[in-house]
């Protein structure tokens, strides 16, 4: 006994809450036409989670909720709710990755409920659930969607005029394989959303490609750029240590031979200037007397000339005189005071020019003393010729007194004559040192202007230095731009071989060469690349693992789907077995002898397929067949030729399809069975038949019958009565058979 009761509340013509127990193998429900019995049935259908409103006799969610009467209101909500007994914990359920869940109830509860706006909501025991979760449940206990478990009045044909495809699908759900059917649709839709999934991620990755291989080429340009940025240190460590050091000891060298040479420079230009000065103040002192001598002595001589051509005139007036005097012996009378006056003027004046050391000086003496003897000449020729005589002998102590001045002249002129040669040979003496002073300063002229230019040389060379310093800074600013703080660490490098410039020159271009790469290359954004591209491969690698995984459950799916067909068909095929052996023995019970079996058949079909080709061009192939499995129903009445089942009578139709469901019935028995006037149109000898079937049946299923035949019901062990109240609702009433027999006693 599997099936406990069922609840109906508000469903259809039941208005208040109706409670059915099935504590017996056979419960038949009967009553009049209308009562609402075949409502019992639709409520399994409804709560076992029914789809089709036209099974229920309705348009819409609407249709199933109590519509009220003249003195009950309608009701908001319809509610079915039925009870199985798990003490044998037989009802599985499990989630969407197979992992059962824990149904560890000793009753399970499946309950339905509609609304008026059309909502449903399936609850298991309390809670809400899906109907795909109700259809997995039920399949676990062999209760299909195909309802094959309930039997309604009119639908016991159904298995004989449907198509062999369908009979097929309606013997899988009999033989308990829907939950395979179930898995392989849900299987099929999981395999068709991870191609879908596989063509999205492989469609993103595509998009994705370009720009990681744009990153990766990007990255290996960085990742060379690093190679290169390593080297570049290396090579700059060595470098600019070398160039450093270098730097430092020039400096210290041109220091020191800067120092040095200014130091000799500034001896020698003190020298230079020490040995022009004392020449200089020699020689112009020994010049300057040696010329102011000299001029004394031109201007000596020129005084001393003109008094020897004065005596010589005054010797030829003497002549003169004395000539006139012996032709015409007058002789002038001068007085001696005149002629000493005159004298001693000449006297002064001489006296005076021989004292002026300039001829301009000289000049105006010898023209007053020219002046002072004219006077006397005038003085003297105005005279009367009887002073001739006086005037000679004034004119001749004039001559004796001028050729003493001439000798006193003639004396200070060769002391000035012996003066001049000392102070010659002086100079010469002086000359001759200054020309070994002229040598020395010569020398240490030279030696200046070697000095000069050596330090006119070192101030090159310092520029030089300078611009190479300044170059430096400028490598390690470049380095620090290209690699970074790093380049500072060359201060620590230690270097033992001696430095070559030659070698650094040769490290310089190649320092210049792996410049010109890293520029080239750029490393501005090297950052940002690289965090780009971790995202972007990370991205990808997520992506590919992602393909790798939904292609592994794609392929699980596949073989998941591979195994549930094999499954299914294989235990499809043990199934149709099962099924005409009871098949065979129901047919035979009800028709007294005969045959009766199903049989596989294959059809070939042609139907359109839409392929793919490159995932860009659609094209249909219209010539593809495909095979489709179904079964065919091959029955042999006894003692006819009949065998197409067209050809059977309306009876005969309705015992071949109800033997058949009652054998489909027996290979995987359902917890329950519901037959709603399935014997309307079996004749009293045929009912018993059925009555007989229903015995059998009962011992694998219970069996809801509804009927109004007295046969059937005289099997039943509870019999329910449907009837309709005054106020327009059905009612039930119960009797059980054992117990009224006991009273009936």
């Amino acid at each position: 006994m599997r099936l406990r009761n069922l609840e109906i509340n508000g469903f259809k013509s039941f208005s208040q809450k109706t409670n059915l127990e099935f504590k017996s193998p056979i419960v038949s429900i009967v009553g009049p036409n209308g009562s609402g019995k075949s409502n019992v049935v639709e409520a399994f259908r409804f709560v076992l989670g029914e789809q089709s409103m036209k099974s229920m006799r309705g348009k819409a969610g609407l249709d199933l909720i109590f519509k009220g009467s003249k003195t009950l209101p309608k009701g908001s909500r319809a509610s079915v709710v039925v009870h199985f007994d798990n003490k044998d914990r037989v009802f599985k359920l499990s989630n969407e990755t197979g992992e059962n869940i824990n149904l560890n109830y000793e009753t399970i509860s499946i309950s339905r409920e509609v609304y008026a706006d059309g909502l449903n909501k399936y609850i298991l025991n309390g809670t809400e659930v899906r109907l795909k979760d109700i259809n997995n449940l039920l399949a676990s206990v062999n209760i299909g969607s195909s309802g094959h478990h309930i039997i309604s009045q009119g639908e016991a044909d159904r298995i004989l005029n449907a198509s062999p495809k369908d009979r097929k699908e309606m013997t899988e759900d009999a033989l308990g394989l829907k939950i395979y059917q179930y898995k392989i649709k849900d299987s099929e839709r999981k395999l068709e959303r991870t191609r879908e999934n596989i063509k999205e991620v492989s469609m993103l990755r595509r998009e994705n490609a370009p720009h990681l291989t744009f990153l990766k080429k990007q990255v290996e340009k960085l990742e060379k750029t690093k190679e290169m940025q390593v080297e570049l240190a290396t090579l700059y460590r060595e470098y600019l240590k070398k160039e450093s050091i270098y730097l430092d000891k020039e400096h210290k060298v041109l220091s020191g031979e800067k120092n040095k040479i200014k130091n000799e420079l500034e001896s020698v230009t003190q020298k230079i200037s020490k040995v022009e000065g004392h020449a200089s103040e020699k020689e112009n002192k020994k010049i300057i007397e040696l010329k102011d001598v000299e001029k004394k002595l031109n201007d000596l001589q020129r005084v001393r000339g003109e008094m020897e051509r004065k005596l010589g005139r005054i010797e030829g007036m003497i002549e003169a005189k004395e000539l006139a005097s012996a032709e015409a012996p007058e002789v002038i009378a001068i007085s001696e005071a005149e002629f000493k006056t005159v004298v001693e003027e000449i006297h002064q004046s001489v006296d005076e020019a021989i004292g002026k050391e300039n001829m301009n000086e000289v000049k105006p003496i010898l023209e007053r003393i020219k002046n002072i003897l004219n006077k006397f000449k005038k003085n003297t020729e105005n005279k009367d010729e009887q002073n001739n005589l006086s005037e000679i002998n004034n004119l001749k102590n004039t001559e004796k007194e001028m050729v003493i001045e001439i000798k006193e002249l003639g004396h200070k002129e060769q002391e000035i004559n012996r003066s001049i040669e000392t102070l010659k040979k002086e100079i010469n003496q002086e000359m001759e040192l200054l020309r070994d002073q002229e040598r020395e300063k010569f020398t240490l002229k030279v030696r200046h202007q070697e000095l000069s230019s050596a330090l006119e040389l070192i101030a090159v060379k310092e520029e030089n230095l300078n611009r190479e310093k300044e170059s430096f800074e400028n490598e390690i600013k470049e380095g620090v731009a290209l690699i970074g703080r790093e380049v500072l660490a060359y201060q620590d490098f230690e270097i033992e071989e001696p430095i070559d410039r030659n070698m650094q020159d040769e490290q310089r271009r190649k320092i210049e060469r792996i410049k010109i790469k890293l520029e080239d290359a750029g490393t501005g954004n090297s950052a940002e690349v690289m965090k780009e591209f971790g995202e972007v491969t990370e991205r990808d690698n997520f992506l590919a693992k992602e393909i790798e995984d939904l292609t592994k459950s794609m392929e699980a799916l596949e073989q998941l789907i591979e195994d549930l067909k094999e499954k299914i068909d294989k235990e499809f095929k043990d199934g149709i077995k099962k099924i005409n052996v009871e098949f065979q023995e129901f047919f035979a019970l009800m028709f007294g002898g005969g045959t009766a079996s199903l049989s596989v058949v294959v059809e070939n079909k042609k139907r359109r397929v839409v392929v793919d080709i490159d995932e860009e061009f659609k094209g249909e192939d219209e010539g593809e067949i495909i095979f489709e499995q179904g079964v065919e129903i091959n029955v042999s009445l006894p003692h006819k030729k009949v065998r197409e089942l067209h050809a059977l009578s309306g009876g005969e139709r309705s015992l071949t399809s109800i033997a058949l469901l009652f054998a489909m019935s027996q290979v995987n028995p359902p917890p329950f069975l519901v037959l709603d006037e399935t014997d309307a149109a079996l004749d009293e000898s045929n009912s018993r038949k059925f009555g007989d079937m229903l015995e059998k049946l009962s011992k694998h299923s219970q069996l809801v019958v509804v009927t109004h035949n007295r046969e059937t019901m005289s099997r039943a062990g509870v019999l329910y009565g449907v009837t309709v109240g005054f106020d327009g609702a059905s009612k039930l009433l119960s009797v059980n058979f054992g117990e009224a027999t006991v009273i009936a006693k």
